[in-house]
Parts: C-alpha cells; sequence; structure tokens
C-alpha cells in the first residue's frame, strides 16, 4: 500500500511539475525547463523508494552489463554493410519502378486508355 501510495506521488510531482511548465510560461525558458526537470529529479527520487523503483534499478543496471559485453562491428564492416544496404535499397526501387510502370501500362492496355 505505501508503494502504491509513493508511486502516485511520483505521478501527481509530475504532473505538478507539468503545470509550473505552463504556469511559467511568461518566465524564460531555463526557469521553466529548470523547474520541469526538478519535479522530474524529485519524482524520480520518490519512486526509487518503492519495489517497482529498485526493481527498474536492478533491471538498468543488468542491461548496462549486457551492453558492455557486446561486440560492435569494425568501421570497416560498418561502412561495407551501409554499402550493400544502400545499394540494395536502390536496386528494390528499380524493381519496384519497373514492376509499378508494367502495372500501369497493363491497366492502360485493359482500360483501353493507352492509346
Amino acid at each position: 500500500m505505501a508503494d502504491k501510495l509513493k508511486l502516485v506521488l511520483a505521478v501527481l510531482i509530475v504532473v505538478g511539475g507539468i503545470g509550473g511548465f505552463y504556469y511559467f510560461g511568461d518566465k524564460p525558458d531555463l526557469v521553466r525547463v529548470a523547474t520541469l526537470l526538478a519535479a522530474g529529479a524529485l519524482a524520480v527520487a520518490v519512486a526509487m523508494q518503492t519495489a517497482v523503483g529498485t526493481a527498474a534499478w536492478e533491471f538498468a543496471k543488468g542491461s548496462r552489463q549486457e551492453l558492455r559485453k557486446v561486440v560492435w562491428p569494425a568501421h570497416k564492416e560498418t561502412v561495407q554493410m551501409t554499402l550493400v544496404v544502400s545499394a540494395l535499397v536502390v536496386l528494390v526501387a528499380l524493381f519496384l519502378w519497373f514492376v509499378d510502370w508494367g502495372l500501369l501500362k497493363i491497366v492502360r492496355a485493359l482500360t483501353g486508355q493507352g492509346s
């Protein structure tokens, strides 16, 4: 029950921050954004005190560890794959243009518009 109340409080803080952003509409943008960021930080701090918040934090930490295990492609591989994808996009575009052109000719011939 306490976790639900904390989450509701976090949502209300975010809503208050959004309201403050529009309430300070005549103030400089720095004040408006600072109000929004402060409300967001406070809401996160409140939400982190719940079981859902700690589970989300553990998930983020695990995701970061898994991201470190990723083997990223080298620059040469990236360039080669980009060129292959670009060439295939052009080839598929030409193929679809040819099919569209052929279907247009067939439809015009069938409907008598291609004189």
